[in-house]
C-alpha cells in the first residue's frame, strides 16, 4: 500500500504552473495538463490550477509576495490538503511556502519520485527508488524519514508524527545512500552475469523506450503475448520487463519493456535507475514509440533524447514507431508524411495496424550483421540441419540425391559455435552481408 492508500479520502491538490516569457501560456497550460496527470496518477484530486507570470524567479519562495497570498487565498477557500507545484524548487523556497500556506507544498521532482515509490514492485525498484528519494531529501530538513521504513517507501508527502520538530539525521542517510548503492552495484553486476549467457545464444535484443503513456507496453503485450499491465496514467510500468518474440521469417529478438521518460525527469532517478537501464544500454536497436494523437509529441521526443544523452545511448540505432495513428481524424495523409522519415515508421499497437511493417523492419534489422553460408549437407545429418533452422535462418534449400544445398543467415555466436560444421559442409566461401 503507497502513502496515498493509507488515508480513506484522497488528498486535496491545487496545481500552480509558472507561465515564462519564453513559450506563454499555451506551453504553461500544456505542461500544467501533465502536471494534472501526473497528480491523479499521485492518488490526489487535483481541485484548481492557478497561472502566475513571472520574469524572475524569487528565491525565497519562487513565487512573488502577491502570488504566494492569492495562492494561501485558494488554499483556504478549497481547503486544500497539498499544493504541487510544476517545478523545481529548493529546500528553502519549499520550507517558506510550506509556512506561508500553512499546507504540503511538494515539486515536480518530489511528485514524480512519489509516483515511482507506489509503482515499483521488485526489491530493485524499491531500492532505486529509496536511493533516488534520500538523494532528493539530502539537504531538506523538512521531512521525517519514518516513511523510508516503509515496503516501497515515498518522499514524505505525507508526513509522520512530529515531522515539523525531527531533523533528518544527515550522516544516517549518508550511510543509507551508500549502503544502497552498494546494494544496486551487486544488482548490476548479477544482472552482467545474467546478460553473459545471453551473449552467447544469438538473439538480438531491442528496448522499448518513449515518453510515459506512449503506449510501449501495449504494443510489447500484443507482440511478446506478456501479460505486462497497462493503464492509462503515467509510469504504469516501472519494473523493466523481457520477452523473446518470434519474427515472422523464424528468427528471434529478446524485446524490453521500460518506464517510460518525461520531460525534466529528475537526475537522481535517472541515476538511481543506471541499472534497470543497463537494458536499454546493453540493446542492439532502440524502438522509440511515440504518441502521435499527443500534440505535443515533439517536445516528448526531444525529452526522451535528453534521458538518452544522459545515459550516453543516444547513438545506437534507433527506429521510430509513431504510435496511436488509430485516434488521428487525419490519420492516413499524416501517416504518409510521415513514413518519408527515415527509420520511422507508423503504427497502431492498439488495432495492429502497421505491426507486419514493423516486424518486417525488426528482421531485417535482426539479420543485418548475420553471417551467410552457402552448405551441402548430407540428408542423415538431420540434427546438424534442426540447429540451423533453431538458431538462425535458411533462405533456401533445394534436396539433390543424398544432399540437401542450404542458404543459411546465422548469427555470429551460432557461426563460432557451429564453425568445424560450416567448414566441413561449405559449398563455397562465407562472405558477411
Amino acid at each position: 500500500m503507497s502513502m496515498f492508500e493509507t488515508h480513506v479520502a484522497p488528498e486535496r491538490a491545487l496545481l500552480v504552473q509558472a507561465v515564462v516569457q519564453q513559450g506563454g501560456r499555451e506551453l504553461a497550460e500544456r505542461l500544467c495538463e501533465e502536471l494534472y496527470h501526473l497528480t491523479t496518477s499521485a492518488a490526489l484530486v487535483p481541485l484548481d490550477r492557478l497561472f502566475f507570470s513571472i520574469s524572475q524567479i524569487a528565491p525565497g519562495a519562487y513565487f512573488g509576495r502577491g502570488q504566494v497570498e492569492r495562492i494561501a487565498e485558494v488554499v483556504q477557500d478549497r481547503e486544500v490538503d497539498v499544493v504541487v507545484v510544476n517545478h523545481t524548487l529548493s529546500p528553502v523556497q519549499q520550507r517558506n511556502l510550506e509556512r506561508a500556506l500553512k499546507v504540503k507544498v511538494v515539486d515536480r521532482t518530489g511528485l514524480i519520485l512519489e509516483i515511482f515509490a507506489s509503482r515499483a514492485r521488485t526489491r530493485e525498484g524499491r531500492m532505486q527508488v529509496q536511493l533516488a528519494s534520500l538523494i532528493y531529501q539530502q539537504s531538506r530538513l523538512v521531512r521525517s524519514w519514518t516513511h523510508l521504513e516503509r515496503q516501497r517507501g515515498g518522499v514524505g508527502l505525507r508526513g509522520g508524527p512530529g515531522e515539523a520538530q525531527i531533523e533528518i539525521d544527515r550522516r544516517l542517510i549518508r550511510q543509507r545512500i551508500a549502503k544502497l548503492k552498494r546494494a544496486l552495484k551487486e544488482v548490476a553486476r548479477t544482472r552482467a552475469l545474467q546478460r553473459a549467457p545471453r551473449r552467447d545464444v544469438p538473439l538480438f535484443t531491442a528496448a522499448l523506450v518513449g515518453y510515459t503513456n506512449a503506449g510501449k507496453s501495449t504494443l510489447f503485450n500484443r507482440l511478446s503475448g506478456a501479460e505486462v499491465g497497462v493503464k492509462d496514467q503515467l509510469f504504469a510500468t516501472l519494473d523493466p520487463t523481457m520477452r523473446g518474440v518470434v519474427l515472422p521469417q523464424g528468427g528471434k529478438v529478446v524485446l524490453g519493456d521500460t518506464v517510460g521518460f518525461i520531460r525534466d525527469l529528475p537526475h537522481a532517478l535517472v541515476s538511481a535507475f543506471r541499472a534497470t537501464l543497463e537494458e536499454v544500454c546493453e540493446a542492439d536497436l532502440l524502438i522509440q514509440v511515440v504518441d502521435i494523437s499527443d500534440p505535443d509529441h515533439e517536445s516528448q521526443m526531444e525529452a526522451v533524447q535528453e534521458v538518452l544523452e544522459e545515459l550516453e545511448v543516444h547513438r545506437k540505432p534507433m527506429l521510430t514507431l509513431f504510435n496511436k495513428v488509430d485516434l488521428l481524424e487525419n490519420g492516413a495523409s499524416l501517416a504518409a508524411r510521415l513514413r518519408e522519415r527515415d527509420n520511422t515508421l507508423v503504427v497502431s499497437a492498439q488495432s495492429g495496424e502497421g505491426l507486419d511493417a514493423f516486424l518486417a523492419v525488426l528482421e531485417r534489422e535482426v539479420s543485418r550483421s548475420w553471417h551467410h553460408f552457402q552448405l551441402s549437407i548430407p540428408v542423415w545429418e538431420g540434427a546438424l540441419m534442426a540447429r540451423l533452422h533453431q538458431e538462425g535462418r535458411v533462405v533456401r534449400q533445394r534436396e539433390e540425391g543424398d544432399h540437401m544445398h542450404l542458404d543459411v543467415a546465422l548469427p555470429e555466436a551460432s557461426a563460432g559455435r557451429l564453425q568445424a560444421e560450416l567448414t566441413r559442409f561449405a559449398r563455397t566461401d562465407h562472405s558477411d552481408h
